[in-house]
């Protein structure tokens, strides 16, 4: 069974940057769709960004309008991780964020089309 395991959350300021890590196991994890959400209190879990299995078109990336253009996913599939650089942060990025394996061959950003996920880690934004 694939498990993944987030790390790297914490506290940061307002206009901080942070980068919280996801690592998956198994052996075929460079097949996998990853992405990551967000679930804030009182919130339904939300669409944060996804990075495709590889090809030999390279990655392709997709993020929620409210992130795009501050944070960046990526993978280092020989270490079976998936990367959430997250930048110019602001308190509304305030959620446990969680990562999510789809092994199938069609990405989404909706939470059921992903297969496997991790238990979170908490991102606080402070203003």
């Amino acid at each position: 069974q694939v498990q993944l395991v987030e790390s790297g959350g914490g506290l940061v300021q307002a206009g901080g940057s942070l980068t919280v890590s996801c690592v998956t196991s198994g052996r075929t994890f460079s097949s996998y769709a990853m992405g990551w959400f967000r679930q804030a209190p009182g919130k339904e879990r939300e669409f944060v960004a996804r990075i495709s299995a590889r090809s030999w078109r390279g990655y392709t990336t997709s993020y929620a309008d409210s992130v795009k253009g501050r944070f960046t996913i990526s993978r280092d599939n020989t270490k079976n991780t998936v990367y959430l650089q997250m930048n110019t942060l602001k308190p509304e990025d305030t959620a446990v964020y969680y990562c999510a394996a789809s092994t199938g061959t069609v990405v989404t950003d909706t939470p059921s089309g992903y297969d496997y996920w991790g238990q979170g880690t908490q991102v606080t934004v402070s203003s």
